[in-house]
């Protein structure tokens, strides 16, 4: 009965009493309650604690997303291989360089986006499996060099560069981790061989190698690629150069032809303006294709006009009748003894076509009188010669803007019998390219203009430009070149092109061999003026070994090949450079010379 009748006793009535009967541990199991009583009742499924269930589960996922985002930033900024990465890809974009144009806007060089496969090794798992699968996609790849290269230690290495869109694509397709893509620039010369050794190329890291491409480099483009500046195209100025693209397809395909005709070896021409300095066109072939430089080391694919050094043959000759005239001991009218060759100790000078006779000045350059030419640099001395040709330019490297140059070879000893030779263009090698500034000097009036290869004014041209000879003097080498093409025995009658009133003169030189000079072996050059009264443009040709052909009667000298070649590059391309034909000829070319009754003047 009272079993039935005891109350029942709660846990919270037991837990009151115990604190009534041990009022010391009262508060120690009230703070242990509390912090257990609050989480069963935070999880407890009640209505009332969701807000609070939320909140802790979001910031929960909070901390840990931001634990992983730490993390993921702390990787992406101190990762060695990603810095690695990061730092090729920001070298390869500072990489670009200005495009390249002719003088009328015309692209000759430019950058076009590529995109070049990386590795990072240390992030490769299965190496094998990836020279494996890259190798099937890419197979020019080298199998031994990738797998070296994947074997190292590096954060970086390159497996290939500039693919095309569809391998990027396959590439990609693998899922190969620790490969990847960077943007890249790559130099593209859409004319191939036009003006090849103007432009030189660039490398695989978009680095100027050789003429223009290196020009711009030197001017700073390097300095800033080195300082870490992420420059683009956009961002510079384009290059414009004198070249102008239609003029120099012209020349090409014209000295292709006369090559193939007379079976040179080489062949190579030059336009320059006489007024500004200009190049208007320089070829030299055999060339190459800057987008496939593989032939560009080759020693028949040099600058002709540049870096090679020839004996300029019969075209020096000018150089020393302009030389005897601007002395004041020679003019027009003076008279030089041509009867039997010039004797010198053993050696004796005579000439190609003998007059044997004596012979005007005008008559001695008509007649390529090497005897005439010779009494004239005797007359005027060693050491005047030499001031002479050092004042034209011809005895020092000629500097462009293209970094290959070539020095002349000069004599060691130079007397007498040297002075003799080069008069006549023997004994002395030159750069083309030096020469033809000289020859502009003689017919621009006798200003002696550094060549450019920029574009540029006569007003800048100016600026720096040097009076080498008179103003006299300067239509009286009009007026002979002029003879040389107009009358029969004149050398240069084979470029005289109807309508343009040319000037030139030929040149042949033997070529030395082996230190000796080979009588089968000649180098002939053609040097043009147009048009000769005012000239604007001198033209010059070089052909290396041509040979007799039908036609030429088995002559192989300049007046056979050079001078029709280069009379075909004036009648194409005058027209482009606005100079018409003119098919009335000129009155008073030339007073000075009409009033001192110079030989040929009443021709």
């Amino acid at each position: 009965m009272s079993l039935v009748l005891q109350e029942p006793q709660t846990e919270w009535q037991g837990e009151n009493l115990s604190e009534e009967a041990y009022p010391e541990h009262a508060s120690a199991r009230r703070a242990k309650r509390g912090i257990l009583g609050h989480a069963r009742e935070l999880f407890r499924l009640r209505h009332d604690k969701s807000t609070s269930r939320v909140g802790l589960a979001a910031a929960c996922f909070v901390g840990l997303f931001s634990l992983i985002g730490g993390r993921l930033v702390y990787l992406a900024v101190t990762s060695e291989n990603t810095s690695e990465v990061r730092r090729a890809a920001s070298s390869e974009i500072s990489a670009a360089r200005p495009d390249i144009v002719d003088r009328n806007g015309e692209i000759l060089a430019t950058d076009v986006k590529m995109v070049s496969v990386f590795a990072e090794p240390r992030n490769i798992i299965d190496k094998d499996e990836a020279v494996e699968l890259l190798t099937a996609v890419l197979p020019d790849l080298d199998a031994t060099d990738l797998r070296n290269k994947l074997g190292t230690k590096k954060g970086f290495v390159w497996v290939k560069r500039e693919i095309t869109p569809r391998q990027q694509a396959e590439v990609h397709r693998l899922g190969i981790p620790g490969i990847g893509f960077l943007p890249e620039n790559k130099r593209i010369y859409p004319n191939a061989e036009a003006a090849a050794h103007v432009l030189g190329f660039a490398n695989v890291d978009n680095v100027g190698i050789a003429g223009m491409e290196k020009y711009i480099d030197s001017m700073g483009l390097q300095d800033l690629n080195g300082a870490g500046f992420n420059i683009s195209a956009a961002d510079l100025k384009p290059v414009q150069l004198s070249l102008d693209l239609r003029v120099q397809h012209a020349l090409r395909d014209e000295l292709a032809k006369g090559m193939a005709k007379f079976k040179a070896k080489a062949t190579a021409g030059a336009i320059l303006d006489v007024n500004t300095g200009e190049i208007i066109a320089l070829v030299s072939l055999p060339d190459y294709d800057p987008n496939n430089p593989v032939d560009a080391l080759d020693k028949d694919r040099i600058n002709r006009i540049n870096v090679g050094v020839f004996e300029m043959g019969s075209t020096f000759k000018a150089l020393t009748v302009a030389m005897a005239l601007d002395s004041g001991k020679y003019n027009i009218n003076s008279t030089f003894d041509a009867r039997s060759g010039l004797r010198y100790g053993k050696f004796t000078i005579g000439d190609y076509h003998a007059t044997r006779r004596v012979l005007t000045t005008p008559e001695v350059f008509v007649h390529s009188s090497n005897i005439g030419t010779a009494r004239m640099a005797l007359g005027i001395g060693v050491e005047g010669h030499k001031a002479f040709l050092r004042k034209m330019g011809q005895l020092s490297r000629l500097e462009t803007e293209l970094p290959e140059s070539a020095l002349p070879i000069i004599p060691p000893r130079w007397g007498e019998l040297n002075t003799m030779t080069i008069a006549f263009g023997h004994g002395l090698a030159v750069a083309p390219l030096q020469a033809l500034m000289a020859v502009g000097a003689l017919v621009n009036g006798g200003v002696l203009i550094k060549p450019t290869f920029l574009k540029r004014t006569e007003a800048e041209a100016r600026q720096s430009a040097l009076q080498v000879i008179r103003p006299e003097t300067s239509e009286a080498m009009r007026y002979v070149m002029r003879l040389n093409a107009s009358v029969p025995e004149g050398s240069a009658s084979s470029a005289a092109i109807a309508g343009f009133f040319v000037g030139g003169k030929t040149g042949t030189a033997e070529k030395v061999i082996n230190g000796r000079y080979s009588k089968n072996k000649n180098l002939t050059t053609f040097t043009a003026v147009v048009p000769a009264d005012k000239p604007k443009y001198v033209f010059l040709t070089i052909m290396d070994e041509p040979q007799a052909v039908e036609g030429t009667y088995g002559f192989s000298t300049a007046g056979w090949n050079a001078g029709p070649v280069t009379g075909n590059i004036v009648e194409r391309v005058a027209p482009l450079l606005s100079v018409p034909p003119r098919f009335e000829a000129p009155s008073q070319p030339f007073p000075l010379m009409s009033r001192l009754g110079a030989w040929g003047s009443n021709r």
